[in-house]
């Protein structure tokens, strides 16, 4: 049959543990000094089983037994041993460690990608404008005379109906007919040809 392996530094220290943790509960600082001595071992080998670098297994041992100062008084003897409750601590915040180094890592990686990935592609962009400025060019020159120039008045330089009229010496009403015109022909030849 097998022993029963006690963790701590003697097989009584138990009831001791339990009692210094009710006593952590009221603020005793002599009975955290003495848990911390008790515990910090099983404590940090919990966590380097979990973590495996010895730095990070430190800072989370120092977490943990932070975490026992402050909880203590939610210690309930009845739901298991004081040190199953410590280690217990031990484990999930190890656990959490590596979890939060993962989606760290995920999400360096994530970025790093956004980093190298441009958000449009220039030249891409500016062939596209190029070719966009050639076609309304070529279907302008589907217009008559008097539709290209309202077209170009009204849209190049900006000019009302009024104004356009009155730069081409031509009545309002046959200046915006040329324009609507003008703009159906441009419609459909852009249409098409896009």
């Amino acid at each position: 049959m097998k022993e029963a392996v006690s963790i701590g530094s003697r097989t009584t220290s138990e009831p001791d543990l339990q009692e210094l943790i009710g006593s952590v509960a009221l603020g005793d600082h002599d009975a955290f000094a003495a848990v911390y001595d008790a515990v910090a071992g099983p404590v940090l080998g919990v966590v380097r089983a979990v973590l495996r670098d010895r730095a990070q297994s430190e800072e989370v041992t120092q977490e943990v037994l932070v975490e026992v100062w402050r909880t203590a008084p939610r210690y309930r003897p009845e739901r298991g041993t004081a040190i199953n409750w410590i280690l217990t601590l031990a484990h999930r915040r190890a656990v959490d460690r590596v979890r939060s180094a993962q989606a760290a890592a995920v999400r360096d990686h994530r970025a790093a990608l956004l980093d190298r990935t441009p958000e449009y592609d220039e030249v891409t962009e500016q062939v596209e404008a190029r070719l966009e400025r050639e076609q309304v060019r070529r279907c302008l020159r589907m217009l008559t005379d008097i539709q290209r120039q309202a077209v170009e008045l009204a849209y190049y330089r900006g000019l009302t109906y009024r104004e356009v009229a009155e730069e081409l010496a031509l009545p309002l009403g046959t200046v915006k007919t040329r324009l609507r015109d003008g703009l159906i022909r441009l419609r459909d030849c852009l249409g098409t040809a896009g």
